[in-house]
C-alpha cells in the first residue's frame, strides 16, 4: 500500500481535529470556490467526516463577476456530488449595489449568502479554505492599515457567522501544501483571475511583497507571521475579558457610561471598553475605526468642552453630568 502523500495527509489531520469539538447534529458544509486551498479542504473533508459519523456538504457562491462563472460554479457543485459530499449548493449573489469596494462588497455577499445556506440546511459548521499563507497576508495588510492588536490577530480559527461556527481548518496549512494535494489528488482547481489582479491590495501582497520577505528572511516568516497572528489573538481574547467586566462595571446609573470609571482604566483596556460599547449603541462594526475610539477618549481623558463625538450610524456621544451620554437617531 502506497504511502499517504503528506500534504494530503496533514490536510485531513487539520479537517479531523476541527471537526473533533463540533456537537451532533447538522451536516458540515464546505465553502468551494473551486480553487486549491478550498478545492483540498472539500476533498479531505468528504474523506474525513463520514469516518468520524458526520455528513458533509458543499456550498459554491458565484459572484457572477467573471465571465464563465456559472459553469465554474456548476463544474464545483458535480464534483461534489461525485465525491458523495451532500448536500451541495451553488448559489448565485448579486455584488453590485453593495457597500465598500469590490472586495469588500463581494465578500459581504458570499458571508450572506453562506449563513443564510447554513441555517436552511441546518449546518453544525462552516469551514472555509484559508490557508497559513492568507494569514500572513492578513497580519501583513494590517500592518500597513495601523490596525492594533485586532487586526494583528488576523483571522480566528472559529468564529460565529450569524449563529453558525464558521472554522478554518488550514490556518497552519502552507498554500504550497494545497496545490500539492490537489495534484496528487488529481484534481484541477480553478485560478482565480482576481488573485493576480494588481488593482487589488491583497493580490499585490501575494505576488511581491510575501515573496520579497521570504527572500530576504527565509521561508520560516509565513509561519513566524502566522504565529503572531496566535499569540496576538490569545492576549486579546484576556483583554476582551477584562474590558468586558469593565464595561458592567462603568455603567452609569443614569445611562451611558461613567467617565471616573472610564477614567480609572488601563488605556488598552479603556479602547476596548469604548468600542465595544459603540458597537452596542448600533455603531455598524465594518466602519466603526481608530479614529471613532479615539473621539470618545477624548471626551474622557482630554475633556475641554468640546462637543459631540461623532459615530458610524449617525450616532453622537456626549459628556454630560460626568458621564457620556449616547443620542442615537430616530
Amino acid at each position: 500500500m502506497a504511502a499517504l502523500a503528506p500534504p494530503v495527509a496533514a490536510i485531513r489531520v487539520a479537517v479531523r481535529r476541527a471537526l473533533a469539538d463540533l456537537p451532533p447534529g447538522g451536516p458540515v458544509l464546505v465553502a468551494c470556490s473551486g480553487g486549491a486551498d478550498s478545492l483540498a479542504l472539500a476533498a479531505a473533508t468528504a474523506f474525513v467526516a463520514p469516518r468520524t459519523g458526520r455528513a458533509a456538504g458543499l456550498v459554491t457562491i458565484d459572484h457572477g463577476l467573471q465571465e464563465g462563472s456559472a459553469q465554474r460554479a456548476a463544474a464545483v457543485a458535480t464534483w461534489a456530488r461525485e465525491v458523495g459530499l451532500a448536500p451541495v449548493e451553488s448559489v448565485r449573489v448579486e455584488v453590485a449595489g453593495r457597500p465598500g469596494g469590490p472586495e469588500a462588497a463581494a465578500r459581504e455577499a458570499r458571508y450572506r449568502a453562506l449563513a443564510e445556506v447554513a441555517h436552511r440546511l441546518g449546518a453544525t459548521a462552516l469551514l472555509t479554505g484559508h490557508t497559513r499563507d492568507d494569514q500572513a497576508e492578513t497580519v501583513l495588510l494590517a500592518l500597513a492599515r495601523g490596525a492594533g492588536p485586532r487586526g494583528l490577530a488576523g483571522m480566528p480559527a472559529r468564529r460565529d457567522l450569524d449563529g453558525v461556527p464558521l472554522l478554518r481548518p488550514l490556518l497552519e496549512v502552507g498554500r504550497e501544501q494545497t496545490r500539492t494535494a490537489c495534484a496528487v489528488l488529481g484534481l484541477s482547481p480553478w485560478e482565480d483571475p482576481h488573485n493576480a489582479d494588481p488593482s487589488y491590495a491583497r493580490a499585490r501582497v501575494r505576488a511581491d511583497l510575501l515573496p520579497a520577505l521570504v527572500r530576504a528572511l527565509g521561508p520560516g516568516v509565513l509561519d513566524n507571521l502566522a504565529r503572531t497572528a496566535r499569540l496576538v489573538a490569545a492576549d486579546n481574547a484576556v483583554l476582551d475579558g477584562l474590558a468586558a467586566a469593565a464595561l458592567a462595571d462603568v455603567r452609569h446609573p443614569d445611562g451611558g457610561l461613567a467617565v471616573r470609571g472610564l477614567a480609572d482604566l488601563p488605556p488598552a483596556v479603556r479602547g476596548r471598553v469604548l468600542h465595544a460599547w459603540a458597537r452596542e449603541l448600533g455603531a455598524p462594526p465594518a466602519a466603526l475605526s481608530h479614529r471613532h475610539v479615539t473621539a470618545l477618549d477624548a471626551l474622557v481623558t482630554g475633556w475641554r468642552g468640546q462637543g459631540a463625538a461623532h459615530l458610524p450610524g449617525g450616532l453622537r456621544v456626549l459628556r454630560r453630568d460626568g458621564r457620556l451620554a449616547a443620542i442615537v437617531p430616530r
